[in-house]
Formats: C-alpha cells, sequence, structure tokens
C-alpha cells in the first residue's frame, strides 16, 4: 500500500524470541518480491520477559472460540508498543515522515496494541519523545505521522486490497504455531482460522499451506 502510493519503503521485523519466527521468512521473501529500499530485522529476545504463548511454553490453543471477554494468551505483553517505539527511532534516522503498521481493529484476537486509541495517543507520544518531534513542532511541520490503512479492514478486505495490489499471498504469514519455518501453516490456531475465513469470505483462492 505503502509503495502504491509512491513511497519510498524502509522496511522493520523484529526477531523477538517468537515461536513463529516463519513470518521472519516470510518478511524477507515479501521484502525482496517488493524491492523495498532497505530491510532492518532488529534482534530484541522477549522470552525474557516471558507471559505469553508466542514466547514461551504457554500452549498455543486450538480449535477453540476466542472469549471476547478476555485477552488471549497469545498476547505478548507491551509487544507493539516496544516495537512502535523502535520503528519510531528507525523512522527518525532514515527521515521518514511516516511510520506504517499493519494493526487490525476488526477481524483481530483482542489485543489492547492493536487500538485505534493506542496508535493515535502513541503517536501524540512519539511527538514529544523524539528530537524530530520536537524540531518539527518548532517549525510548525506535523511530525511523524502514524499509518495504519489495515485498522478499520476485515481480514477479507484485507485480502482483497492484496490481491488488488498483485500481492503474492502465498509469501504471507498467519499462524501463530507453525509447523516449520517454511510458510506451512498449523491450520487449527485463531490465527490460521481467521486466514481462512478472510479468503472464504473474499472469495479469492487461498494459497496457503495448512498441516490440519
Amino acid at each position: 500500500m505503502a509503495r502504491d502510493e509512491g513511497r519510498g519503503v524502509v522496511a522493520l521485523s523484529f526477531d523477538y524470541g517468537q515461536r513463529h519466527r516463519a513470518e521472519l521468512r516470510a518478511g524477507e521473501r515479501l521484502a525482496e518480491r517488493l524491492g523495498v529500499t532497505r530491510r532492518v530485522v532488529l534482534p530484541l529476545d522477549l522470552r525474557l520477559i516471558g507471559g505469553s504463548a508466542l514466547t514461551s511454553d504457554i500452549e498455543v490453543p486450538k480449535d477453540t472460540a476466542p472469549d471476547p471477554s478476555r485477552i488471549p494468551v497469545t498476547y505478548v505483553p507491551a509487544r507493539n508498543l516496544v516495537f512502535l517505539s523502535l520503528a519510531a527511532g528507525l523512522a527518525e534516522v532514515s527521515g521518514a515522515g511516516e511510520l506504517w503498521i499493519g494493526v487490525n481493529a476488526i477481524d483481530y484476537s483482542g489485543y489492547p496494541d492493536c487500538r485505534p486509541e493506542f496508535i493515535r495517543s502513541f503517536e501524540q507520544t512519539v511527538h514529544l519523545a523524539t528530537r524530530e518531534g520536537v524540531e518539527s513542532a518548532g517549525a510548525g511541520r506535523a511530525g511523524l505521522v502514524v499509518r495504519t490503512p489495515l485498522a478499520e479492514m476485515s481480514k477479507a478486505d484485507i485480502v482483497r486490497a492484496g490481491a488488488a495490489l498483485d500481492v503474492d499471498l502465498s509469501l504471507t504469514h498467519s499462524c501463530y504455531d507453525p509447523p516449520d519455518e517454511e510458510g506451512t501453516h498449523c491450520g487449527h490456531c485463531e490465527a490460521c482460522a481467521l486466514r481462512r475465513k478472510g479468503f472464504q469470505e473474499a472469495g479469492v483462492a487461498d494459497p496457503t499451506v495448512y498441516a490440519g
């Protein structure tokens, strides 16, 4: 989407000790396919904090309906707060005026750090906490803008948008507990269920390889 708007792209991924490391391979494949300007993979071992099924030995729920009254065990404490802060630093050094993140507040797992109110609050914080934010305010500029193009889209909308932009969706990754690092999906976690549902509702052929 950023490239379609004519933006040069610096891509940032985090190697944070996640069990679904296949997403790092997916990021590499997509960055290469899209010809991004620069890709940074930042090591950050959140296993030392734990508290999530994605960074510790907590089992990833399978074939169960999510409880909307509870934040799921796949929530990683403060993940997007930390990720956005580091991304803001990279944006400042890179001279980027926009920070794009693919959070989604419609078909999502109830994570508090995916909500629009958090993103807006973070944007205000980064204006106060960075040199670029202070200098931009002094010069009457807007400062760093946080873009969330997927925030109000359903998974079906996202699939349609990807297809319209000619993205090879077979290179994308969703699974919380993949059986390998080559892009195979378990087919039973909540992320896989949402992915299947998105392709079905979009009327787009699902190129995903599911283990079950």
